[in-house]
């Protein structure tokens, strides 16, 4: 046995909060290396290859790079760089947790105004559990209400309260390694960076990244291996082509993997098998390139095994020795996820309506998706989803939504465990950023909700900081609501806080539903007789039908309406003709919102063209039964 380093490969990744800018600061790498060619034309914020990613602006999947380095500081030859750019919301930690299995580093990313955030204290457990070294940079030093000095501060202070926590769970972690982090101080926008810390709202003194890879190449460990021990690597993600099928991504630690050769393939069943490396590829900035062999460190992407899933080991046929498997935290919240049961059910041709197809889908999802969990119920056309929050789920529906399925989705609910028979909730921890003149209406907005106030901190900038531990319920249908107390200014991030007694009941929404008492056409003198009431999410011209939600009541029932109401012709002429111009716009709402919105007596319609929300029980009658017999076991 003989312990060896490849000194010419680092691997990192870049771990930050939502939107503190992980993605530019990637572009920049890749454009300082020369890693596109001359006359490529290329768009901002590469990485996010998705498009759900481009609209929304967050990266919901980790994507690695190859960059390769050949500055200053790369003194005996090129470096190759391998950066992972992960995504910053908690509710895809799955990808976090994949993406740390692949690197001996982060790059801890926090923007130089809003400092650490709930994500940013996520993704740092993670790194510091997984024993990674970490370089902090501040990013965004040129922004108007930088605050640099404070945000390294609170930083430091983050580090300090996660190293003493883990310490105590984990006793092999150093603490005095883990508060010798060097700080970097950049701009990715403007591919800056500097050792020195620049003023407020000042670029750094420095007009290139060399900084940066002087850091990386400094503090990430190479990759370290035993030169004698037979081949292990991890496949850490999956990727699919039309012409190789199946393509798994590997971190090989420790030999060498050719292609064409006979490797073992361990399941996570522990069953192995023989399989041959039809191809084998590397990566160069945003494109893998046959290659004829990898070794230890190396990131590589390998096809012709068919059923491979992430967490499984390629290994030496001759001498087998599995790589543990990769383990993500428990999922907190699930959904029903249905074929589409409403009377306007496969209206367009060529959409995929059938229970057969959906759970095909939900399947192919759990191959690629480690954080997701799929179970039966009592229906054979509905399935319940599980993953780590609401987002992650809405995005898997739209996904789906736009590949032509047609669903019937349930109102997001809490995933309960029982503990010494009494039932436990997951909980949240929230932090709110939010002008002053808000703060009693969001104190009182989330007492409503059970949340308990942790902690407040004013910096008399005209901004208050609050952190709340919320049960996982009482987040459910708050953005909005949030965003409409704060008129659109105030920030909200939650993370995962555990498990904890059941907070008891939660009304998550004040005002009633609209609903369509019969099948029709909207009609415009319908609208404009009811819209001083209640406010619409329908046009003139939709098709409706009975038991669908057509807008939102002013009080706290619902309330059965006729909306396909016309206008009684005569043959007298009128000198009031119908006024159109006083018609108020509907609300048109997303899925997210739609998920939102619904009650627990209520679930979503997704189609590729149109998101609806409707009630589970159509019929008047039957809903009017029902609500009578909840009353009488209400007053026994």
């Amino acid at each position: 046995m003989a312990l060896a380093t490849r000194e010419d490969l680092r691997n990192v990744a870049i771990v930050a909060h939502v939107d503190h800018g992980k993605t530019t600061l990637v572009d920049a790498m890749l454009r300082q290396t020369n890693s596109f060619d001359a006359h490529a034309e290329v768009d901002d914020r590469v990485m996010d290859s998705n498009d759900l990613e481009r609209e929304k602006g967050i990266t919901i999947l980790a994507k690695n790079t190859a960059i390769s380095y050949e500055g200053e500081h790369a003194k005996n030859g090129p470096i190759v760089i391998n950066v992972v750019d992960t995504p910053g919301h908690a509710d895809f930690g799955g990808e976090v947790e994949r993406a740390l299995s692949m690197v001996d580093g982060v790059v801890l990313l926090v923007d130089a105004s809003e400092g650490p955030l709930p994500q940013t204290r996520f993704v740092l457990r993670k790194a510091l559990e997984a024993h990674l070294p970490v370089i902090l940079a501040v990013n965004k030093t040129d922004r108007p209400d930088a605050r640099i000095e404070e945000v390294e501060g609170e930083a430091q202070d983050l580090l300090l309260g996660l190293a003493s926590d883990l310490s105590e769970d984990h006793p092999d972690i150093d603490v005095d390694a883990v508060l010798d982090v060097p700080t970097v101080y950049l701009s990715g926008r403007a591919g800056a960076a500097s050792h020195e810390r620049p003023g407020d709202g000042e670029l750094p003194n420095n007009p290139d990244l060399e900084p940066l890879f002087e850091t990386i190449i400094e503090r990430v460990p190479a990759p370290s291996f035993d030169d004698e021990h037979p081949l292990q690597a991890h496949v850490t993600n999956l990727d699919s082509s039309p012409f190789l099928g199946r393509i798994a991504l590997l971190r090989v630690h420790n030999g060498w993997i050719h292609k064409g050769e006979t490797v073992a393939w361990v399941k996570q069943d522990g069953t192995v098998q023989n399989v041959r490396i039809t191809e084998l590829m590397l990566t160069k900035a945003l494109t893998r390139y046959p290659a004829e062999k990898a070794g230890p460190g190396d990131i590589v992407a390998i096809a012709g095994i068919e059923d491979i899933t992430i967490g499984e080991t390629i290994a030496d046929a001759e001498d087998v020795r599995p790589l543990p498997t990769i383990t993500v935290d428990e999922p907190a919240i699930s959904m029903t996820i249905g074929a589409n049961t409403s009377p306007l059910v496969g209206k367009v041709k060529g959409h995929k309506l059938t229970a057969r197809m959906i759970k095909d889908r939900l399947d192919r999802e759990l191959i690629g998706n480690v954080s997701l969990r799929v179970l039966n119920t009592e229906r054979p056309d509905a399935w319940e989803v599980q993953g780590r929050g609401e987002l992650a789920l809405a995005i898997l529906v739209e996904n789906m939504r736009r590949e032509g399925f047609e669903l019937t989705v349930g109102k997001p609910q809490v995933v309960t465990k029982q503990v010494d028979g009494k039932t436990h909730e997951p909980y949240e921890h929230l932090t709110i950023d939010t002008p002053e003149e808000h703060l009693g209406a969001i104190t009182q907005l989330l007492a409503a909700r059970k949340g308990r106030m942790e902690n407040m901190v004013n910096n008399g900038t005209g901004w208050v900081r609050m952190e709340f531990i919320v049960p996982s319920r009482g987040l459910i249908g708050f953005r909005s609501e949030f965003m409409t107390t704060t008129r659109g200014t105030g920030i909200a991030n939650a993370i995962s806080h555990g498990y904890d007694e059941w907070a008891g009941p939660i009304v998550t929404r004040n005002n009633g539903s609209i609903v369509a008492d019969r099948a029709g056409v909207v009609t415009p003198f319908s609208l404009i007789n009811l819209q001083e009431r209640m406010t619409f999410f329908v046009q003139p011209t939709a098709e409706v039908y009975e038991g669908m939600v057509i807008g939102e009541n002013s009080r706290s029932e619902d309330m059965d309406v006729n909306i396909t109401k016309e206008k009684k012709l005569t043959n007298m002429r009128s000198s009031t003709a119908d006024s159109f111009e006083s018609m108020t716009p509907p609300r048109v709402l997303t899925l997210e919102e739609c998920l939102e919105f619904a009650r627990e007596d209520e679930c979503v319609e997704v189609t590729p063209e149109v998101v609806r929300i409707r009630k589970v029980e159509l019929e008047a009658s039957l809903r009017a039964r029902a609500a009578s017999r909840l009353k009488q076991q209400l007053a026994k």
